[in-house]
């Protein structure tokens, strides 16, 4: 008869040790990160400076357009945007702030979506741009981007990744059990998912301050959510509703945004 010792399936005390180790040291990391954001007027936890932010974002600019299609080689369309998007910029809160902003049309046309990248890299695509017929609509999307770069939402999503990643390696030394493991993975993708909502509509909220102060007309953004639904016809959203998830009171919370504007908005 032949003896095998245990290789999984219950934790030893060294693992458990080891994992709680693990565990408490990247929540003391994620804690002692804590910022305050002018612009929000909330505190974050955030592990990259901004310059890491704009590093970031800049390396990844290359792959980005080469994803989609190239940069639009329509001189005049770039220049319409940059007006919009600088135009904003210069007046507003995002005037006074480190963040280098840059925006690129590209040249997909068939997917229709807009982004930020951290650091202030915002794109849109030529298909977006195509549901537009005024500049309000343009002005809406960009000030929502530009609003997820000045609260740095990207920055929050990746020191939230880090510590789910630390508590996930915690379970895994401590447990020695891969569906453990897996199960723990799907719960803090679950968690993640919930504050992106939540930086949606903070980005439509403040984007709303934005457009007014750079001069534009708020209800562009009530319209680019009307557009974009109807341009899904039904089952197939665009892409921007991938990114940017359309919950059903979405247009209600933008027109409340709206609304409190005038005790809201710097």
């Amino acid at each position: 008869m032949s003896y095998r010792r245990a290789t999984g399936g219950s934790a030893s005390p060294i693992r458990l040790i080891i994992g709680v180790v693990i565990a408490i040291f990247a929540v003391i990391s994620y804690l002692g990160s804590q910022s305050f954001n002018e612009v929000t007027g909330e505190n974050q936890y955030l592990s990259l400076t901004p310059e890491q932010e704009i590093a970031l974002g800049l390396q990844s600019v290359p792959a980005i357009v080469q994803e989609f299609g190239g940069e639009y080689r329509d001189s005049e369309v770039q220049a319409a945007i940059d007006a919009i998007g600088f135009g904003i910029v210069e007046n507003s809160v995002a005037r006074d702030t480190p963040w280098q902003f840059e925006f690129t049309v590209l040249a997909d046309n068939q997917t229709i979506n807009a982004f930020a990248l951290p650091g202030g890299q915002i794109f849109i695509t030529t298909a977006l741009l195509a549901e537009f017929d005024r500049d309000d609509q343009i002005a809406g999307v960009l000030s929502h981007e530009i609003v997820h770069v000045l609260a740095r939402h990207s920055a929050q999503q990746i020191s939230k990744s880090s510590l789910t990643n630390g508590i996930l390696g915690a379970v895994s030394v401590a447990s020695g059990d891969a569906s453990v493991t897996q199960t723990a993975a799907m719960v803090g993708q679950l968690i993640n998912m919930s504050y992106g909502r939540g930086d949606e509509l903070q980005s439509d909220s403040l984007g709303v301050c934005l457009m007014i102060a750079g001069g534009y007309d708020p209800e562009g953004m009530v319209e680019v959510m009307e557009v974009l639904a109807a341009a899904g016809g039904g089952s197939s959203q665009p892409e921007f509703f991938s990114t940017h998830p359309n919950s059903e009171n979405r247009i209600a919370t933008i027109r409340e945004a709206i609304a409190s504007a005038p005790e809201r908005c710097p």
